[in-house]
C-alpha cells in the first residue's frame, strides 16, 4: 500500500498534485449541485472541498499550489475579458461611468467599515492588528493581488529582520464567508427589492429587441416625393440624413440591385432596410409603404445568411467592401453573439459575425466565397489570441505605477493585466491582424476550468490552518468583521443601485461581483441569468476596481501602519 501513500500525501508528485486537484474539483462541483434553500454554488464550492482537503493534510508544496492559483485565475479574467471586449467601451458609454462610480463607492465603504471596526474592536496599540485588518479586508473582498500588494508594502513598515504579521491568516479567516457574503448580499438584495428573475431577464430581452438604433426594419416604399425624381441613391441619403440599405429596385417592371448611382424615378418602388427609428423619417421623404411580391419580379433574387470566417475580413466595415457597386449585392443585417443588428456602413465586420446578403445568386455566392462562410473554421481555436494576449498581459500586470508619497510602486498583477490586454485585444486586434473569434463553448470551458484551478488552490492553501486560526487568539473576531467588511457596502451601494439608478438585478449582481473581484460571484451570477448581462457588468467595473484594491491596500500599509 505504499505506493497509495504516495499517491495520497507525496507533494513532490506529479501523480499526488493531479489526485488531489481532480479530487477536490470533482468533489466541489458534485456537491455544488445540491441546493440549500433552493439556492447552489455550482463550481464555487471547489473552494470549501479544498479548504476540508488541506484541513486533513492533503496538499501539494506551496509554488505548485501559488502556479496553479495564479494560472487559473489568468485563464479565468483573459477569457471574460475576451468575450466582453468588443463591447466594452459600448458599455462604457451606457452607463459605465454610473457603473464605475458605484464600485468605487463599495470600494470606499470597504475601507470606512473596516477602520470603525479597527479602531472599535482591536487594540491600536498593537502592530500587528492593523496587518491583519488588511489581510481580512483583502480577504473579505476576496483580493488576492491585493493581499501580495499589502504583503510586500510591510518590508517597507516593519525593519529588516523583525518578523512580518502574517496577514495571510486574516485573509484565510474572512475568504470563505466572504465569498458566501458576497453571494448572500446579491440574494438579499433581490428579496429586499422583491425581485423576480423571469422579470429580469425578460427585461434585458426587450431592451435588446427595442433597441431603435440597432434592430433593423425593412418595408417596401413607392417613390412618391417629385424633388427625388431622377436623384441617385447616395444623393437621396446625403439630402435625407440617414442611413439605410436599399436592396431592391423596381423601375418600370425591372428589378435591380441599386448602387450608390442608381437613380430614383416616381413611381419606383424600393425594398429598403434600416435602423427601426429611422423608418418614419425615410417614408414621409421619399414615400408610403406598398406592397410588392419581390419574389416573382423578373430577376430572381436571392437572400442568404453567410458565416464570416475569412480572418483578412476581421475589422473591415462594410463601407470599406462596396458590396452594393463591385458585387451587385446588399448586406441588410447582421447577427453578432445572438442580437441581429443594422448593418451600418461604419460598423466593423468580426469573425463570427453572420450577414444577410441579397442579390442575384451567383453575386451572392461570390461573396459567401470572400467572407469563407466555413462553419467548420470557426471550430479550430484561435490559440495565438490566447496565449499571445496572456504574454502581454503579465508584462503589462507586472509594471509598477509609481506614485508621488507611496514608496512601494503598483502594479496591476496577474489578474488586472491579462483582464485589461484581454478586452483591448478584443477591441482593437483587428488592427494587429489578430482573430479574438473563440467559440462561445471554448470561451466557457477555459472560464471553468481556470475558476475550478483558482478555487481549489485558494482552498486548499487556507484549509491547512484555517481552524487553528479560527479558533486561537482574534480568529473568530477575523471572521464576524470580514463579513462585517463584505456585506455591509454591499447592500447599501446595491440597493442604491436598484432604488435610484433602477439597474437591472444581472448587472448589480455583475457589478456586486466585480467591484470584490470575485470570480465566484460572476460564476454564481452567469449561471443565475441567460445573458451576458453580468460579464458585462463585471468587466466594466473591474480594471477600475482591482486597481483600486491593489493601490488602497498598500496605501492603508504605508499610511497608517507606519504611524
Amino acid at each position: 500500500m505504499q505506493w497509495f501513500e504516495q499517491l495520497l500525501f507525496d507533494s513532490d508528485s506529479i501523480a499526488h498534485i493531479v489526485f488531489l486537484y481532480t479530487l477536490v474539483i470533482s468533489v466541489g462541483i458534485y456537491l455544488g449541485k445540491i441546493k440549500f434553500f433552493g439556492i447552489s454554488l455550482g463550481v464555487t464550492f471547489v473552494l470549501f472541498a479544498g479548504i476540508l482537503a488541506g484541513h486533513f493534510g492533503f496538499t501539494g508544496t506551496m509554488s505548485t499550489l501559488n502556479f496553479l492559483q495564479d494560472f487559473g485565475l489568468i485563464l479565468f479574467v483573459y477569457c471574460i475579458g475576451l468575450q466582453v471586449g468588443p463591447g466594452f467601451f459600448e458599455s462604457f458609454k451606457k452607463g459605465g461611468i454610473t457603473l464605475n462610480l458605484l464600485a468605487t463607492g463599495i470600494v470606499v465603504l470597504n475601507i470606512a467599515v473596516l477602520l470603525v471596526l479597527y479602531y472599535c474592536i482591536f487594540d491600536t496599540n498593537d502592530p500587528n492588528n492593523l496587518p491583519m485588518m488588511v489581510g481580512v479586508l483583502c480577504g473579505a473582498v476576496t483580493n488576492t493581488p491585493g493581499l501580495g500588494a499589502a504583503t510586500e508594502a510591510l518590508t517597507q513598515v516593519f525593519p529588516a529582520g523583525q518578523p512580518l504579521p502574517q496577514i495571510a491568516s486574516g485573509y484565510a479567516c474572512a475568504y470563505p464567508l466572504g465569498v458566501v457574503g458576497i453571494i448572500g448580499a446579491t440574494i438579499a438584495i433581490r428579496y429586499i427589492c422583491r425581485i423576480k428573475l423571469q422579470e429580469e431577464e425578460e427585461a434585458i430581452l426587450k431592451q435588446q429587441a427595442e433597441n431603435p438604433h440597432a434592430k433593423p426594419h425593412r418595408m417596401t416604399v413607392r417613390v412618391e416625393n417629385a424633388a427625388i425624381n431622377g436623384k441617385t441613391l447616395l444623393q437621396v441619403r446625403d439630402f435625407l440624413g440617414r442611413n439605410y440599405v436599399c436592396s431592391r429596385a423596381l423601375h418600370e417592371g425591372h428589378v435591380s440591385i441599386p448602387t450608390r448611382d442608381t437613380k430614383f424615378y416616381l413611381g419606383d418602388h424600393l425594398f429598403i432596410t434600416c435602423a427601426e427609428d429611422d423608418a418614419e423619417a425615410i417614408k414621409a421623404f421619399i414615400g408610403p409603404d406598398d406592397y410588392v411580391d419581390w419574389e416573382e419580379q423578373d430577376v430572381p433574387m436571392v437572400s442568404k445568411s453567410i458565416v464570416v470566417t475569412q480572418p483578412k475580413m476581421n475589422g473591415k466595415t462594410f463601407g470599406q467592401l462596396h458590396f452594393s457597386s463591385v458585387y451587385g449585392v446588399n448586406v441588410t443585417r447582421i447577427s453578432r453573439s445572438g442580437m441581429n443588428l443594422f448593418a451600418d456602413r461604419n460598423l466593423r465586420m468580426q469573425v463570427g459575425d453572420k450577414i444577410v446578403v441579397v442579390g442575384p445568386e451567383d453575386a451572392v455566392d461570390r461573396v459567401a466565397a470572400l467572407m469563407g462562410n466555413s462553419v467548420k473554421r470557426l471550430d479550430h481555436p484561435n490559440l495565438i489570441a490566447i496565449f499571445v494576449g496572456i504574454l502581454v498581459g503579465i508584462i503589462f500586470g507586472s509594471i509598477p505605477f509609481a506614485f508621488p508619497g507611496v514608496p512601494t510602486p503598483v502594479k496591476l498583477g496577474l489578474a488586472g493585466g491579462p483582464l485589461i490586454v484581454a478586452i483591448l485585444i478584443g477591441r482593437f486586434g483587428y488592427k494587429f491582424h489578430i482573430v479574438t473569434y473563440v467559440s462561445t463553448g471554448a470561451n466557457f470551458m477555459l472560464r471553468e476550468f481556470g475558476l475550478a484551478l483558482f478555487l481549489a488552490s485558494v482552498g486548499i492553501k487556507a484549509g491547512e490552518h484555517f481552524v487553528e486560526t479560527v479558533v486561537a487568539g482574534d480568529g473568530l473576531t477575523y471572521v464576524w468583521t470580514g463579513f462585517l467588511v463584505t456585506v455591509i457596502p454591499l447592500l447599501v451601494i446595491g440597493l442604491i443601485a436598484r432604488l435610484k439608478y433602477k439597474l437591472n438585478y444581472f448587472t448589480i449582481m455583475g457589478l456586486i461581483a466585480g467591484s470584490t473581484t470575485d470570480p465566484p460571484a460572476l460564476a454564481f451570477a452567469n449561471q443565475s441569468s441567460n445573458s451576458d448581462a453580468p460579464a458585462v457588468g463585471y468587466s466594466t467595473v473591474y480594471p477600475l476596481t482591482m486597481f483600486l484594491r491593489i493601490l488602497t491596500a498598500q496605501l492603508i500599509v504605508l499610511l497608517l501602519c507606519s504611524m
